[in-house]
């Protein structure tokens, strides 16, 4: 039975995503029939699942939802904002009663004044509600929507998983069928609202199969290698014995490697199961906010590791948020502007290469480096002569800055300075690189790239002395051989001039604390969308795909993991987000500190 929770939990936690975006559009063409069914009908198949479940409270709630729908299918009723938000509120309360049923526990009967504006929208006797902005005037500064519980209202509750924790010793007393089932109490010790990763993947089984067919030819691979090896310890060891060893090796290289990239399809889902949480986020904050506001979703059908999808969602909430908050105007400002009184939000995903790429973009108001720059001085983040010297792209990565804000007022929605500044963080941890294009009154697009996946990732070996170092290969644009006629002394550091930049020069040994800074020949351009810089080392070792292993009992600062290279050495995996800092200033030496040891070589 515990199988069976677990499934419903997942499909159903689907459908009702499905059911929100689909609320969300029948606002938009509230006259559609086929929308208000595939809601009807969403309701309808939830509720069949939680009946032989026996969770009577979420059947009930279903009904009476199922009740207003009915009402709007037969054209009794018409489907206003009002209703549209009473429904949706029964799916929060809804999506709150998987969580029961996920934790083993009988839903609680659904909130009181639910179930009362459900009866009086059934009746025909909803009042008219009053939007955050249209209470503006009147009250004073509103402290907007609690968008983080929004987001929870949205999320997915995971489905419980199997050997997790120890079994419940009793059963929970309501429904025999789900009463037998064990493991009920396993995530009783979680706190209230917290999310946690889904420990289960749904996996096409066409993608499963050519793993086991792969798995096949493997055996027989081996089976061929063990013949040879005893030819080999039987005397053969002529041309013909040699060859096919080399073919059967080869083989088995080939056969590996597929292996390997099928196993990680499995891991792979489209970011539509991401995406499809934001127009319900979006509508809810854009009407809370006063605004007209709609989503356009692309790319959703591109795959990323599941574990990224995960980490990404805190992300993507912050963005969409201030899109909504601070992008976009009002739509009498709109208007008096010359554009549409809707406002557009696009979100969208691409694959590019090995990496994917996700932009939030909007058609506001845009951003002013300028203004920027003096909010930063303003708020004393930066100094007045290095706003000054700062570029369009420096300007608009002060928004990044831990307690930068633009806003005037606070809010739940904005205004403290966090946003931004967690987003850059979380990029940073998925080896992520984050940029901002922006025109004053045309809109801003803020451009994710990150790898398809963290489980294997290309690296590129160097050494410091004898010993070597691993370097994700995303964070690494160029290699070239460092002249001292090149080093140059730029604000007492050392820098090198490289096409139309003038990069700082950083010893690894300086990153990871070593005493001097050696004699360095070679330097690793290092560039992301907030800090661009050249890695001086001693030398190349090449590039591998590393399958990074964590440090479990003691990680050392700036090391992501280790892996294994294929002469069986073990190599740190370096992070440079924890290296650098949350700074984009990036340390440095003078150029007298390398120069000097080349110099003394040469004597």
């Amino acid at each position: 039975m515990e199988d069976l929770l677990r499934d419903f939990l997942a499909e159903a936690g689907d459908l009702l995503s499905s059911v929100d975006n689909k609320l969300v559009e029948l606002e938009r063409n509230p006259a559609d029939p086929g929308l208000l069914n595939e809601i009807f009908r969403g309701f309808h198949t939830i509720k069949g699942g939680a009946g032989f479940l026996e969770a009577g409270e979420l059947v009930s709630l279903c009904h009476l939802s199922e009740n207003l729908l009915d009402k709007l299918r037969k054209a009794e009723l018409a489907a206003g904002p009002e209703i549209l938000d009473v429904i949706l509120a029964a799916t929060g309360a809804v999506r709150e009663m998987f969580g029961s049923l996920e934790k083993g526990v009988r839903p609680p009967p659904a909130d009181g004044k639910l179930v009362a504006e459900l009866k009086l929208a059934i009746a025909g006797n909803l009042p008219a509600r009053v939007t955050l902005a249209a209470g503006r005037a009147a009250s004073g500064p509103a402290s907007g929507p609690d968008w983080q519980a929004l987001y929870r209202s949205v999320s997915p509750r995971p489905p419980a998983a199997s050997g997790v924790a120890p079994a419940a010793t009793e059963p929970p007393q309501w429904g025999r069928r789900v009463g037998d089932r064990p493991g009920a109490a396993a995530t009783g010790g979680r706190r209230e609202g917290e999310r946690v990763a889904e420990s289960s993947i749904r996996v096409d089984t066409v993608r499963l199969d050519e793993v086991l067919n792969l798995t096949g030819e493997i055996g027989l691979a081996r089976n061929r290698l063990s013949g040879l090896r005893a030819e080999i310890l039987a005397g053969a060891t002529g041309p013909d014995t040699l060859a096919a060893l080399d073919a059967a090796v080869s083989q088995l290289d080939l056969l590996v490697s597929d292996l390997q990239s099928a196993a990680m399809k499995t891991r792979m889902q489209p970011i539509g199961r991401l995406f499809q949480k934001y127009p319900r986020i979006v509508r809810d904050l854009a009407r809370n906010l006063g605004k007209e506001v709609e989503i356009e979703l692309a790319g959703e059908a591109t795959e990323i590791d599941k574990t990224m999808i995960e980490d990404l969602a805190d992300p993507l909430v912050h963005l969409v948020r201030n899109a909504v908050d601070h992008g976009v105007e009002p739509p009498a400002e709109r208007i008096a502007a010359g554009k549409p009184e809707k406002a557009r939000i696009r979100l969208a995903a691409r694959q590019d290469g090995d990496n994917i790429v996700i932009e939030v973009s909007d058609d506001g108001r845009g951003m002013s480096a300028e203004r920027l720059r003096a909010k930063a001085v303003q708020q004393g983040l930066v100094r007045r002569e290095e706003a000054d010297a700062m570029d369009e792209r420096e300007s608009f990565n002060l928004i990044f800055l831990p307690g930068f804000s633009t806003a005037e007022r606070v809010s739940s929605v904005s205004g403290r300075g966090v946003g931004m500044d967690v987003v850059r963080t979380n990029i940073r941890k998925l080896n992520g690189t984050i940029g901002i294009r922006s025109e004053p009154g045309k809109g801003t697009s803020v451009v994710l790239s990150l790898p398809l996946t963290l489980a294997i990732v290309p690296v590129l070996l160097v050494r410091l002395g004898e010993q070597p170092f691993a370097i994700p290969l995303a964070l690494v644009r160029e290699m070239l051989p460092i002249g001292e006629s090149e080093i140059q002394e730029v604000g007492g550091r050392a820098a090198i001039a490289l096409r139309e930049e003038v990069l700082p020069i950083v010893p690894l040994a300086l990153l990871i604390g070593r005493s001097g800074h050696g004699d360095p020949r070679y330097g690793v351009v290092m560039r992301s969308a907030d800090v661009s810089f050249v890695l001086a080392v001693d030398g190349f070792d090449g590039r591998e795909d590393a399958v990074i292993k964590p440090l479990e009992s003691f990680r050392p600062k700036g090391v992501a993991g280790v892996t294994t290279l294929a002469n069986g050495r073990i190599v740190l995996i370096l992070d440079f987000k924890e290296l650098l800092g949350s700074s984009a200033e990036v340390p440095g030496v003078s150029r007298s500190a390398l120069v000097r040891p080349q110099l003394r070589a040469a004597a």
